[in-house]
């Protein structure tokens, strides 16, 4: 059997340490694994697969020895620079920023709803947004099905999404919260312990923020739906990791709820979780750790002649980052 070179950009980072995690579970036919990242971070000794690494501060000739895939979790500044050189030397790169999603000759791509992406890739390969990720392996199967007429999102996300800082300004507000101490916000505007902040990445002139045009147009490039009506509104939530989507879906098709809910069963990637007598949902403390995407609440949207409301979670660093871009991985030594 080949075995392959991989890098792993960004390796210790929220998204990398998941990443190693995950490439550990999934025990690729990979023989070498280099770990890089910013000046900042290396030099630190990483232990991965019983093994002792230090982690490589990237440069213009890291990929210069040859490496087959490279996985990128560093920000989109390293990733517009680095990746072209890197996809120049032979490698392909899976990129988990925002540099490449949108760009029309780099593939965007989910492996359970639109793999036969991949092949068109020209050394570079975008990993959507985290939020986008869960919402259209949901939407994928349903659109198939019953043609999707429009969407709206409405998203509750975890602070593991804004990184390191924002999981320290949670933590902060936890631990000050009965002393009433004052603390130091890292990341955030607000406090986000006891708080939903309406609002993630940077606003826009026409009201919307960055994040809420990011799912926008990514559904539509993945769902090959230029024109799909889809709005979107992103909050942050003080909850540590998975984020939770509210998704109301309209159709072209009529439908029997009965036949949707089995249709999600049989979709790749989603566990339905779905009887609200029991109080039995899906939840972002069940979700942290698990790749697939969980799906509940379904019910038939009775303003309109043929809808459905579902509420999806999942694991934002793992599938939402890290599980898709290894995926991507896998598919392409399938």
């Amino acid at each position: 059997m080949k075995t392959y070179k991989l890098a792993l950009v960004g390796a210790t980072g929220v998204v990398g340490i998941n990443a190693r995690k995950v490439l550990e579970e999934k025990k690729l036919p990979i023989s070498e694994y280099v770990f890089f990242s910013s000046k900042k971070s290396a030099g630190k000794e990483i232990e991965f697969m019983g093994k002792k690494y230090i982690v490589r501060e990237l440069k213009e000739d890291s990929f210069d020895e040859g490496f087959d895939f490279a996985i990128f979790s560093a920000g989109g500044d390293t990733s517009k620079k680095f990746s072209p050189i890197a996809a120049s030397k032979g490698c392909i790169v899976v990129d988990n920023s925002s540099a490449f999603r949108m760009d029309e000759d780099v593939p965007l791509v989910v492996p359970e709803v639109n793999p036969e992406e991949i092949e068109k890739n020209h050394g570079i390969i975008a990993n959507p947004n985290c939020s986008t990720i869960q919402a259209v392996v949901a939407l994928k199967p349903l659109d198939d099905k019953y043609k999707i007429k429009r969407v709206v999102y409405s998203t509750y996300q975890a602070v593991s999404g804004a990184g390191l800082y924002g999981i320290e300004d949670l933590k902060n507000g936890v631990e000050c919260y009965e002393s009433e101490k004052n603390y130091e916000l890292k990341k955030f505007p607000h406090p986000i312990f006891n708080n939903c902040l309406p609002h993630i990445d940077v606003p826009l002139e026409n009201g919307y923020t960055k994040e809420e045009i990011k799912m926008i147009n990514e559904t539509r490039k993945i769902l090959k739906k230029p024109d799909l009506p889809v709005t979107a509104t992103t909050v942050r939530v003080p909850v540590f990791n998975s984020h939770s989507e509210s998704i109301n879906i309209e159709f072209e098709k009529e439908f029997e709820l009965d036949e949707l809910i089995n249709t999600l069963k049989n979709a790749p990637g989603i566990i339905v979780q779905d009887d609200l007598k029991n109080n039995i949902y899906p939840l972002a403390t069940k979700a942290t750790g698990c790749d697939e995407v969980f799906v509940g609440r379904i019910r038939r949207d009775e303003s309109i002649k043929s809808g459905v409301n579902i509420w999806v979670v999942a694991d934002n660093i793992r599938k939402g980052a890290a599980t898709n871009a290894i995926q991507i991985v896998e598919k392409m030594i399938k």
